[in-house]
């Protein structure tokens, strides 16, 4: 209720703004910037890389941070159309951030992003993520690495070892389900897609390419068999129910699951829940459906901190996100959260995570794009309802997947 009220009020006051303004404003020489993001469970975190900005750049950064996620995007495109606009915003990549992008809305990080890579503060690979018509367009607020977290509790009390083969990885939910503990967690609500594209890329990662670009259908032999493995496994009795809201942290610390996948950045929820990697709870990568896979595949993503081309001080923005990229930030960023960064110079504390960063890094792993960034809007929109609807009625699958490729043959059409 209380967060509802808190997001009105924004609405209220752009859309106030919009009604009372005189045409544009006169630039502004800011001292301190907002930042608005869809993480309101980070801002403590965001607190502390604002009070570190300002001592050291002189730039202070407050943030506004939202839990709802509809709500800060509507907030944020609802900006766009009134002279109270934030200085700096979180966002997705993929074609949410085309979609800004082409509304010329973000502002251009093409120098920022040269003057990194130079610098050695940013990896060339993760550029393409950022570049839309041969330019960049904001930063990396964070990356992620995709894998699963487990219990180790759980499995030290079953002597359980982390999986090297899909097969091990059945096999350990089974022995969960024999001493009455439920082996995965999922959800039907925003989330609903994590198994698909775990399943998905582990299986045929072509296929999964193909999917995000209209070059295969989702009613394809290959996603249907990869449905029907998803619809095995729910039905052997491996996941808690889907409609459970608690907490996914929740799921883990109290072993209603004992194995969650998420990004690494599923870590904080770890850290803040005063549970200790190695000893409470430990990560692994999830191995391939198919072992004959040349390389494992593994989900990435990699969030965009961004500003907005009509900001009320630009240039404080371009320098804020410029600093957000350095050695001095992305140290207090990673170790203040126990996650990674998108600094490849910065040394990260768990041993397990920064293994991972540094396998990912070096190509040992073949990364794929998050479903929810790889899929264009439109067709997300569909697969998420569908996706939700699939894991309370697994029977629905053949629908599920007419559904969401009608959407796409619609999308498709005028954007091939």
């Amino acid at each position: 209720m209380y967060r509802s009220r808190v997001a009105t009020l924004g609405v209220a006051a752009l859309v106030l703004a919009a009604c009372g303004g005189n045409g544009a404003e006169a630039p502004q020489k800011k001292t301190e910037l907002t930042l608005y993001n869809d993480k309101g469970a980070w801002t403590k975190y965001f607190d502390e890389m604002g009070a570190l900005s300002k001592q050291s750049i002189g730039l202070g950064m407050k943030p506004t941070g939202y839990t709802d996620s509809a709500q800060y995007q509507a907030f944020i495109k609802a900006s766009f159309r009134t002279n109270v606009k934030p200085d700096l915003f979180t966002w997705q990549t993929g074609g949410m951030l085309e979609e800004i992008v082409k509304q010329k809305q973000v502002a251009d990080t093409t120098a920022v992003w040269q003057e990194a890579i130079k610098a050695g503060d940013l990896s060339q690979d993760l550029a393409p993520y950022y570049t839309i018509g041969g330019k960049q367009y904001c930063v990396p607020m964070n990356v992620a690495y995709w894998g699963m977290f487990y219990n180790k509790k759980i499995f030290d009390q079953y002597d359980l070892k982390p999986p090297q083969t899909w097969d091990d990885l059945v096999k350990t939910a089974e022995t969960l389900k024999k001493n009455g503990v439920k082996a995965f967690y999922h959800t039907s609500v925003l989330f609903s897609f994590v198994w698909f594209e775990q399943l998905m890329a582990g299986t045929d990662p072509d296929l999964y390419d193909r999917l995000s670009t209209g070059k295969a259908k989702y009613t394809d032999p290959g996603v249907v068999q990869v449905m029907e493995r998803w619809k095995q496994l729910i039905d052997a009795g491996y996941f808690i129910n889907p409609g459970d809201k608690t907490d996914p942290g929740d799921v883990l610390k109290t072993g209603k699951a004992a194995m969650v996948s998420f990004g690494t950045w599923f870590n904080t929820s770890m850290t803040t829940r005063s549970m200790k990697a190695g000893t409470d709870y430990d990560f692994f990568v999830i191995p391939n459906v198919d072992p004959a896979l040349p390389k494992t595949s593994m989900i990435f993503e990699s969030g965009p901190l961004c500003s907005l081309t009509k900001a009320a001080d630009p240039d404080a923005g371009m320098r804020y996100l410029k600093w957000w990229t350095t050695s001095e930030a992305q140290d207090k960023w990673a170790k203040s959260r126990g996650d990674v960064s998108a600094n490849p110079k910065v040394t990260i504390d768990d041993k397990v995570l920064g293994a991972v960063t540094k396998d990912a890094g070096s190509g040992k792993y073949r990364l794929v794009n998050r479903y929810f960034e790889a899929t264009p809007p439109p067709i997300l929109t569909a697969a998420l309802d569908g996706f939700s609807k699939f894991v309370t009625e697994p029977g629905t699958y053949q629908e599920v997947l007419q559904t969401i490729q009608k959407a796409a043959d619609e999308y498709w059409s005028t954007h091939q």
